[in-house]
Parts: structure tokens; C-alpha cells; sequence
């Protein structure tokens, strides 16, 4: 799958408001054509759950948007923050990342 621009937007402000709803807050997200970087604060429900709402809350405003097909894969990669300079540089990577 390769996002388009528009589709690109459509998904990063997918990402943003289901955050919204659920209360989580997110430090930086990056959507690329074909996957997205986010990194986002700690939330007691699990990664597992987050980003299984994330794909969807995508997944269906894309649907919405007319978009056909299969969005996203099986899996994520996750990596943890322990410290202040490891937040700030993923922080960096992503912001940068586009």
C-alpha cells in the first residue's frame, strides 16, 4: 500500500483523535506512505491495545474517505523510552522522519 498525500493526512488525523478520545497522548507521529512513526506517552492499557485502535481508527476514516483495500500489516515494531535523551532523540527521529 502507498498513501497518498491526502490519505496521509486523513490517517495522521485519525491517529490524533482517537488519541483524543481514549486520553492518550501522543509526542510525535510521522505518516509515510506506507507506515507510520509515533511515539507516544505510557498508557496503563498496553501498546497492544493502543495501536490496535490507532489501525483502526485509520482503517476506517480511510474507508470512509473511499480508500479500498488492505491498510495495514500484522504486528508493529515498539521501543521504549527509559530516559529523557532516549525520549528526546526518538522524539527527533520522527519529527524528522517524513
Amino acid at each position: 500500500v502507498r498513501l497518498k498525500e491526502r490519505e496521509k493526512e486523513t490517517v495522521r488525523r485519525a491517529i490524533l483523535e482517537k488519541a483524543q478520545q481514549v486520553g492518550h497522548r501522543i509526542l510525535a507521529i510521522s505518516v509515510c506512505s506506507n507506515h507510520v512513526h509515533m511515539v507516544a506517552a505510557y498508557d496503563s492499557r498496553g501498546v497492544e491495545k493502543l495501536v490496535g485502535r490507532y489501525k483502526n481508527a485509520a482503517y476506517f476514516a480511510l474507508r470512509k474517505d473511499g480508500f479500498a483495500g488492505r491498510v495495514w500489516t500484522r504486528g508493529y515494531d515498539k521501543r521504549y523510552c527509559f530516559d529523557e535523551e532516549s525520549l528526546r532523540s526518538r522524539v527527533d527521529y520522527v519529527k524528522r522522519h517524513k
